[in-house]
């Protein structure tokens, strides 16, 4: 026997009903694009996070750079490390993209005694790199130096154009003006300038790094002394 009250509630239990097609397609679309959202925050904190540690990197090897080309030129020595067919030695050789000197290596990186060392700006795959190279004096080959034996420590990349330059005295004792080919190799420079310019997108600039020598007595050159001749019975 059905009674009035289960009669009452049927028809409730008819009307219930679930999402329609439309509800769950929005439902989908929003979880969706709360999904994009998420994703789109989280990859660029990812960039951001990577284009400060890229910067910071190079930050870091760009001051090391300096520090590390500070401390080598500055003990460059007035060394033999060639001579020429003519019998002139080879103590200095700077070209605008070129530079080979003698100084000692850091502790760390010596096994004793002098090296010949090399600084240059070649071309590389991103740009001009500063390149450095280091041989010991004793046994030096410049023909085994031209033939790719030693393989350069890459400084710097990303470089879009650079020169060294180099100053000394002139002969009233003066200093000179800067120049970007050194004219005599059996004498060492005063100052030695490395300017950089690196390429567009690179944040970090190149600050003109100039180094005096703290050996230089090769860049001085001894002034002409004149000399009075007193002759016998002149006046005074």
């Amino acid at each position: 026997m059905i009674s009035a009250a289960m009669i009452g509630a049927a028809p409730m239990r008819h009307g219930a009903r679930g999402f329609s097609l439309l509800e769950v397609l929005l439902a989908i679309i929003l979880l969706g694009l709360l999904i994009a959202g998420a994703y789109s925050g989280i990859h660029a904190a990812a960039n951001a996070m990577r284009a400060g540690e890229a910067a910071i990197d190079r930050a870091d090897r760009l001051r090391t750079a300096q520090e590390f080309l500070r401390h080598q030129l500055s003990r460059i020595l007035p060394l033999t490390w060639a001579q020429n067919q003519d019998g002139t030695t080879k103590v200095f050789e700077g070209k605008r993209d070129f530079m080979r000197f003698v100084a000692p290596m850091p502790g760390y990186l010596s096994r004793g005694g002098p090296y010949v060392q090399t600084l240059e700006l070649a071309r590389g795959k991103d740009g001009l790199q500063l390149r450095f190279a280091d041989t010991m004096l004793n046994g030096f080959d410049v023909d085994k130096s031209r033939s790719g034996d030693v393989e350069p420590v890459v400084l710097l990349d990303h470089i879009r154009d650079g020169r060294f330059e180099y100053q000394t005295l002139d002969e009233q004792g003066k200093l000179a003006g800067w120049s970007s080919d050194w004219p005599d190799a059996a004498v060492t420079p005063l100052l030695v300038r490395i300017q950089l310019s690196m390429q567009p997108g690179i944040q970090m600039p190149w600050p003109v790094l100039d180094v005096p020598l703290m050996l230089n007595a090769g860049a001085v050159r001894a002034l002409p002394v004149r000399r009075t001749v007193i002759r016998p019975g002149a006046d005074g």
